[in-house]
């Protein structure tokens, strides 16, 4: 069975899962009811403008029963846009529109964050729908095909690399976008400091080879990410910000050379600013057990994620190798997938010809678990 036919698998009703699944748990000032996440997920379903439509409202308020929704990756401003149709929250109409999916997942009884997502060098200029610069910290570009608009993976544009005195502006657009989704009644922001895009392009040596005060050494690469977060949580509270990794993950052109050391130093400052989690995207190194190795240095509460099923989940829970776990594709084709767990249910497998497109179709119409 492969990892990802093992995500899907079911492994009966064990009192572990019951019990290490379903206790409440507190992340910083986030009460969950559970320890179920829901991973985010890009789906390229926003409208004109990067607002957030009903339809967006509708899925999330379908997989309310999560612990914690954590939203698609959001721009915190129109150059931080790299793919097809994602939202933002750059300004009044899209907090609006992200006001309306708050109300709609609170009213089915559940919290939501939203992840902050600036892809950097990570870019399809066809993909924004305007001009806006592309900008890394340093000018080179992203090895990666990315999807354009029809689909086809295209070239990723060569970015510019940012100046120093530019870096205050981009930190308080996250700042800002930290505040408007507060504002509109989200319960807390989780920055995106993995899989290739502009907080990880700082962080790795593959994508930052700057000779200023944030490039060379891992504490240099460090310290623009932990600006970041230090003003996320200025604007809302370190209780209501979380922090998502992945070291060792090769997308969008990262090294997998060393994770531990290149990212330490950044972990370090994480478990300064006192943060309501880490959110890790475990690549299973034989090397490199990240979760031993977030336990050992720090005391942030993990959300562990990457293939996980049933019985992984609730056994890394058990073990105190994690606080809580995160699903992704098995939140797309399982609105109700915390009653699934529950009852030991067999799970719906998603139809990945509806991951990006096709409005509702492959997004708000799978069924729930009948009685």
């Amino acid at each position: 069975m492969t990892p990802v036919d093992a995500a899907f698998a079911t492994t009966g009703t064990e009192d572990l899962a019951a019990s290490a699944l379903f206790a409440p748990v507190r992340l910083g000032d986030l009460a969950l009811n559970n320890r179920i996440v829901m991973a985010p997920m890009t789906r390229g379903r926003a409208g004109p403008g990067d607002v957030p439509g009903d339809l967006v409202a509708l899925h999330y308020a379908q997989r309310a029963s999560a612990g914690l929704i954590v939203t698609e990756g959001v721009q915190p401003s129109a150059e931080g846009k790299g793919y097809w149709r994602t939202p933002g929250i750059w300004n009044e109409a899209q907090q609006a529109a992200w006001s309306r999916v708050a109300d709609a997942v609170h009213a089915a009884g559940g919290r939501i964050v939203m992840q902050l997502m600036h892809c950097g060098r990570v870019v399809v200029p066809a993909n924004r729908g305007y001009a806006a610069d592309v900008v890394a910290p340093s000018a080179l570009a992203c090895p990666d095909p990315v999807p354009g608009p029809d689909g086809t993976p295209q070239p990723c544009a060569m970015p510019r690399a940012l100046a120093v005195d530019e870096l205050p502006r981009i930190v308080a657009e996250f700042a800002d976008a930290a505040r408007r989704a507060r504002a509109a009644g989200i319960d807390g922001v989780e920055l995106h400091a993995a899989s290739g895009y502009l907080i990880n392009q700082f962080l790795n040596p593959a994508s930052n080879r700057r000779d200023d005060d944030h490039g060379g050494s891992p504490e240099r690469r460090a310290r623009f990410p932990l600006e970041v977060l230090g003003a996320m949580a200025d604007v809302v509270g370190p209780g209501r910000v979380g922090v998502r990794i992945s070291p060792g993950n090769p997308y969008n052109g990262m090294t997998v050379d060393d994770p531990e050391a290149n990212f330490a130093p950044f972990l370090h400052g994480v478990e300064q600013l006192g943060l309501a989690y880490v959110h890790v995207v475990d690549m299973s190194l034989p090397e490199f057990d990240v979760l031993t190795w977030l336990r050992r240095h720090g005391r942030r509460p993990i959300i562990a994620n990457n293939n996980l099923d049933r019985s992984s989940g609730a056994a890394a829970i058990a073990s105190g190798r994690a606080d809580a776990v995160s699903f992704g594709r098995a939140f797309i084709a399982n609105p109700d997938l915390p009653a699934r767990l529950a009852a030991g249910a067999p799970l719906a497998r998603p139809d990945r010809r509806g991951f990006y497109v096709g409005e509702d179709r492959g997004y708000t119409d799978y069924p729930v678990m009948q009685p």
